[in-house]
């Protein structure tokens, strides 16, 4: 541990220097991996004031945050949205931006419709096959050369490293993540493919992982990355735990992709880790200190931990493609109501006003 804070002591001074209004979060980084964003509705139509100009200058890959999720782009049998899709793929073409379609397959915003059949009942598993890589070549299709890069699938394993008994799993087996990659692969050859996951620094679960992506590779199955969504907290989990993650996936033949970044600072009801949107406590004032602001103290406290984050990245960049923060600015962040419904949180780099929080890079 001497040696890394020893190490990251340059990197502290570097975040805190003067750079020219002209630069931005991406142009630290330009040499290292894309800096990212997972963006809304509003943000991708123009509607949110001041979103596009807060991509152009800090940000150079965007992440579909909830409109490429089945729920939202294909809502019932045969019919498809793809209002946000289009709007989505148009700005990151604008901007030159690296673009990443979230996510193909998985278990939650998944409407019911899709396991089951006309009457009710549950689909078997080759009818199940055929609606997941229907859909899966219809949206990849769609943006086919225009989406750098998919979450193919999205958080099959526990934090045990036990597979999650989801639909998927239930109803066709462990092989639905074969045939998810496989078909993402025939659609768009170009485009990478992603396997995403949360609290991948827990040794147990991110064996699993690995185990699994290795064991397809060795089949011919094209898997390009590893998505270790950084869900963290003010002191947790450690930078330890976070690096050896980072070695782990690069040395089992992987890129890593730090997915779905952002740093809750408020205190929660358990020692809920994680993002698993099944965990919902109701709203309370108990679990809502900074209705009126964040403290000053415990601001620089959420800087400096993104500070030491983003040396521990830059260290490792050469194994590193990409950090996308999930979220804009700290009013667009799912944090605000998870895992307590109607917080106000403050767990991104930009405020509510758009503005860089001071101490990481001054303008």
């Amino acid at each position: 541990m001497k040696n890394l804070l020893h190490f990251l002591l340059p990197f502290v001074f570097l975040f805190s220097c003067q750079i020219s209004k002209a630069q931005g979060i991406k142009d630290h980084f330009e040499n290292d991996f894309y800096i990212g964003a997972a963006l809304n509705m509003r943000q991708v139509n123009g509607s949110e004031k001041g979103a596009d100009s807060l991509l152009l200058l800090h940000f150079s890959s965007i992440t579909s945050e909830n409109g490429l999720k089945w729920g939202p782009v294909h809502p019932k049998e045969g019919e498809y949205r793809f209002d946000f899709g289009d709007a989505f793929v148009e700005m990151g073409e604008n901007m030159d931006a690296f673009i990443v379609g979230h996510t193909l397959v998985w278990h939650q915003q998944t409407p019911d419709w899709v396991f089951k059949d006309s009457e009710g009942k549950f689909l078997d598993r080759e009818n199940l096959l055929n609606r997941m890589e229907n859909h899966i070549s219809t949206l990849v299709g769609r943006y086919k050369g225009r989406i750098d890069a998919w979450d193919v699938v999205n958080e099959a394993f526990e934090d045990d490293g036990r597979w999650r008994k989801t639909h998927w799993y239930n109803l066709i087996g462990e092989d639905y993540i074969e045939r998810a990659f496989r078909k993402a692969y025939e659609i768009d050859p170009e485009a990478q493919l992603i396997y995403n996951d949360y609290n991948v620094w827990k040794p147990e679960k991110r064996k699993a992982i690995l185990d699994m992506a290795k064991t397809l590779k060795a089949k011919g199955v094209r898997i390009d990355g590893i998505g270790m969504q950084g869900h963290y907290r003010l002191n947790f989990p450690s930078l330890d735990l976070i690096e050896q993650a980072i070695l782990d996936i690069h040395e089992a033949g992987f890129e890593v992709h730090i997915t779905e970044l952002d740093v809750d600072v408020l205190p929660r009801p358990s020692d809920v880790e994680g993002a698993d949107l099944s965990i919902n406590f109701a709203e309370s004032e108990e679990w809502n200190p900074y209705k009126g602001g964040i403290s000053h103290q415990v601001e620089q406290e959420l800087v400096a931990r993104y500070t030491s984050l983003f040396a521990l990245f830059k260290k490792h960049g050469d194994k590193i493609s990409r950090v996308t923060f999930w979220g804009l600015h700290d009013g667009s962040s799912w944090l605000n109501n998870w895992p307590v419904r109607g917080r106000t949180n403050y767990p991104l780099l930009f405020d509510r006003e758009k503005g860089l929080k001071k101490g990481f890079i001054e303008d």
